[in-house]
C-alpha cells in the first residue's frame, strides 16, 4: 500500500455505539478515559470528551491497521501514527483526519518520505529516499508530485533543475564528483510506440532527453599560506624576484600552469560536439544521462503502487 491508499480505512461515527467501559459525565456521555468495541470489529482505547474520541487514543482496524496519536472531536488532528496493514506507517502531523504539516513516510519497500503534507498529500519541500539504490530526491512538491526546484542526489554525482510532473525540465546541471560539472538542458520528447500502443492509449506519452551545452571545473578551495615579510635590510621597492638567481624568471608559473592543466585533463575531456564525457579511462555518454525509467540511473518512481 502507497500513502495514498489510507483513504479506504474510516473509523466507526460517534453515533456508532457498540460496547463502551469506561467513565461517563453527568448526561451519560462517555467521557475520560474508556474503551470501545464498535460494531464493525474495530476497537479504541483512549480520551473521551462529550461522548467524542478526544485528546491521545489508540484506534485498531479490524484488517490489522491502527492509529495511535491525538484526536479532536472524534478525528484524527496532532501528532500521530499511523500504521497500514501491509506495514508502511506514517509519523507526523495530522488535521482534520488527514496527514498535514510535517511528517515521515515509511514504505514497504524501506523507501522514506520526509516532509511537508498538505490535505493527505505530499506537498511543499521534501526528501524523498530510494532505498534501493541510495539516491534521494530533495526539493519541491506540489499534490504529492515532484515539481519545482530540486536536487537528485546519486552516489558519485548529482542533478540540479526543475521539475514537473516528476520528469526534470528546461536548463539544469550534473554535478561529479570528480571535480567537474556538465551543463546542459532537458527537452520533452515522444515516446515511440508501435501502432497497436498508440490505438489503445489515446494520452502522449513523453520522457525527458538531456542536451548537453558545455563541461566545467569546480571552485577547487586550496590553501594559502601566509605572505612572508621582506628581510629587514630589505629596502622597499627591492624585494627578492622570484626565480631571478638560477633559473627562467617564469619558471615557477610555468610549472604551476603544467600542474593546473593536467589535473583538468585528468578531470574530464569533451569530444567534438559535446556528447561524451571521459573519466580516466572511462566514457560518460550523453545518453547515459537520459531521464530513463528502464534503466533506474536517473529517473526513481517513488513507491505507489503498493
Amino acid at each position: 500500500m502507497s500513502d495514498l491508499g489510507s483513504e479506504e480505512l474510516e473509523e466507526e461515527g460517534e453515533n456508532d455505539i457498540g460496547e463502551y467501559e469506561g467513565e461517563r459525565n453527568d448526561a451519560g456521555e462517555r467521557h475520560g478515559n474508556g474503551k470501545a468495541r464498535l460494531p464493525n470489529g474495530d476497537t479504541y482505547e483512549g480520551r473521551y470528551e462529550f461522548g467524542k474520541r478526544h485528546g491521545q487514543g489508540t484506534y485498531k482496524f479490524k484488517n490489522g491497521a491502527r492509529y495511535i496519536g491525538e484526536y479532536f472531536k472524534n478525528k484524527k488532528h496532532g501528532q500521530g501514527t499511523f500504521i497500514y496493514p501491509d506495514g508502511s506507517r506514517y509519523e507526523g502531523e495530522w488535521a482534520d483526519d488527514q496527514r498535514h504539516g510535517h511528517g515521515v513516510y515509511y514504505y514497504v519497500n524501506n523507501d522514506t518520505y520526509t516532509g511537508e503534507w498538505y490535505s493527505h498529500q505530499r506537498h511543499g519541500q521534501g526528501t524523498y529516499f530510494y532505498a534501493e539504490t541510495g539516491s534521494k530526491y530533495v526539493g519541491t512538491w506540489v499534490n504529492g508530485q515532484q515539481e519545482g526546484a530540486a536536487e537528485l542526489i546519486h552516489l558519485n554525482h548529482r542533478y540540479q533543475g526543475k521539475f514537473l510532473n516528476k520528469n526534470p525540465v528546461g536548463p539544469g546541471k550534473y554535478v561529479f564528483d570528480i571535480g567537474c560539472e556538465q551543463h546542459g538542458e532537458y527537452h520533452l520528447t515522444d515516446v515511440e510506440r508501435g501502432e497497436e500502443e498508440e490505438e489503445e492509449e489515446a494520452l502522449v506519452a513523453v520522457i525527458p532527453k538531456w542536451k548537453a551545452t558545455k563541461i566545467t571545473e569546480l571552485a577547487l578551495w586550496t590553501p594559502r599560506l601566509p605572505e612572508e615579510l621582506p628581510p629587514a635590510d630589505t629596502l622597499p621597492g627591492q624585494e627578492e624576484v622570484p626565480g631571478a638567481e638560477g633559473g627562467d624568471p617564469g619558471e615557477d608559473t610555468q610549472l604551476l600552469t603544467d600542474v593546473s592543466e593536467g589535473e583538468n585533463e585528468s578531470l574530464r575531456a569533451v569530444d567534438e560536439d559535446g556528447d561524451t564525457i571521459r573519466d580516466e579511462g572511462r566514457d560518460y555518454n550523453r545518453d547515459e544521462f537520459r531521464y530513463d525509467i528502464d534503466q533506474g540511473n536517473i529517473s526513481f518512481e517513488e513507491d505507489e503502487t503498493r
